[in-house]
């Protein structure tokens, strides 16, 4: 996993970057300027070589993806980019989520300069898109924790794998999977040894697991 070194040198490179391109007299830019922005932050940022691991205007059964990050022959990340002052949107998803589908490629990323958004393609029937995160970073309240997450994203944790471990991870911190792991025999009987514990009570488990399911139906 990264460390809190590495997530600080992100932070003080996002903040660097945050300086030089979002500034409202930039916030007008179109799509191929903002593609300057962009090619910043894929090197600057999260540490690619522009000439070895960007792909640019990359050829996808007819169409053109606008960066695909490959290290090591495998491909990791479709990039889509839009306009500064276009804001993403499900349109723009759906084409990354093509791009990926289409060439196998696990990962889509949308940016347009100062939003960014990951997501997970999942390779069901239909292909499915999971958003892992979602951060604008002209927002400096939000650039500690996209920085945090941002790491996972740069080429020296890619190269050890560590996005795989950040996804299983993401998984299991998830609202579905906390929800199942909540309403299971395990955990009710945790709850039922601290009910007797508080109020002298023998709830049945069938109760707590009745009373989980309730309570969390209704959060």
């Amino acid at each position: 996993m990264p460390t809190e070194r590495q997530s600080k040198q992100v932070e003080v490179r996002l903040r660097e970057y945050r300086r030089k391109y979002l500034q409202k007299k930039f916030h007008g830019l179109d799509e191929s300027a903002t593609r300057l922005m962009v090619n910043h932050f894929l090197t600057q940022v999260l540490g690619y070589n522009e000439l070895d691991d960007i792909k640019t205007e990359y050829e996808i059964k007819g169409a053109y993806a606008d960066y695909v990050i490959q290290l090591k022959r495998k491909k990791w990340f479709v990039v889509e980019v839009k306009a500064i002052s276009v804001d993403l949107n499900e349109k723009h998803l759906r084409q990354s989520q093509s791009y990926a589908a289409n060439e196998g490629i696990d990962w889509a990323i949308l940016m347009n300069g100062r939003q960014i958004e990951l997501y997970r393609i999942i390779f069901s029937k239909p292909v499915q898109a999971i958003k892992v995160f979602g951060f604008d970073l002209s927002d400096l309240t939000q650039i500690d924790d996209s920085a945090k997450d941002l790491v996972f994203l740069t080429k020296g944790s890619i190269l050890k794998s560590e996005i795989e471990q950040y996804w299983k991870r993401h998984t299991a911190l998830s609202a579905g999977s906390l929800a199942k792991s909540l309403n299971s025999v395990e955990i009710a009987k945790v709850i039922r040894r601290h009910l007797k514990k508080t109020s002298g009570i023998n709830f049945s488990i069938e109760d707590i697991l009745a009373a989980l399911k309730k309570a969390l139906s209704e959060n």
